[in-house]
């Protein structure tokens, strides 16, 4: 093994619990044993995203709240999950959040594997909803139950430093002194951890699980 690993500045990246799964594509081909996790850390959908920030975080929330409506005690598996979100790509902080989304739940869009046979599907099973348009609002469905959930995460619950804003012009203008630059890092980080660990009140709303229509029904 080789133990080489990526050294995060923040290290309460390191306590956020992971998300493991089932993938049995995975197991088909001989990437893991049959019943072994595929194991996604927070510090995957940093490695993803090239940054962490509240949106990020925000993401990987979602999925383990929308994961655990649905699946409850059951073992969770990859390439089962079907995702909308509600409004464009571009519309706020979507596109990023769809990419941590894909990378954990195995849900793509066009680009996705196009299965063997019938089997292992993962195209075409995230889409955005133009018609529906919603800030960050992500509905997970059951391919197999046909179970339903809609996660919410409402980021301008977060506080702000009032400082934030002007450390922020001046970092991104080459102008912050090596101590704005930390005290910046410091804020912006503070407010990624309130967002994994909710130390804000009312960051997520998760809708009641209901049974939609499956797709092969």
């Amino acid at each position: 093994m080789c133990g080489i690993q990526t050294r995060w500045k923040q290290i309460f990246y390191e306590d956020v619990p992971p998300i493991e799964l089932r993938d049995p594509l995975a197991e088909f081909l001989g990437a893991i044993e049959e019943g072994e996790p595929l194991i996604f850390t927070y510090g995957d959908a940093v490695k993803l995203a090239g940054h962490s920030c509240p949106s990020v975080a925000g993401a990987y929330q979602i999925i383990r709240k929308a994961l655990g409506a649905l699946y409850r005690k059951e073992t969770l598996v990859r390439g089962q999950i079907r995702v909308r979100v509600l409004g464009k790509p571009e519309y706020g902080a979507n596109g990023p959040m769809a990419q941590v989304i894909m990378l954990i739940t195995g849900a793509a869009g066009n680009t996705g594997f196009g299965g063997l046979g019938d089997k292992f599907v993962r195209r075409d099973l995230l889409a955005f909803d133009e018609a529906e348009e919603e800030p960050n609002a992500f509905v997970f469905t059951r391919t197999d139950t046909g179970q339903s959930v809609k996660v919410t995460f409402h980021p301008a619950r977060l506080p702000q430093a009032p400082a934030m804003s002007k450390l922020f012009v001046k970092c991104i203008s080459g102008t912050a002194t090596s101590k704005q630059k930390v005290a910046f890092e410091d804020l912006w980080q503070a407010r990624v951890k309130a967002v994994l660990f909710e130390e804000v009140d009312g960051l997520f709303t998760v809708g009641a699980v209901h049974r939609c229509r499956k797709a092969d029904e």
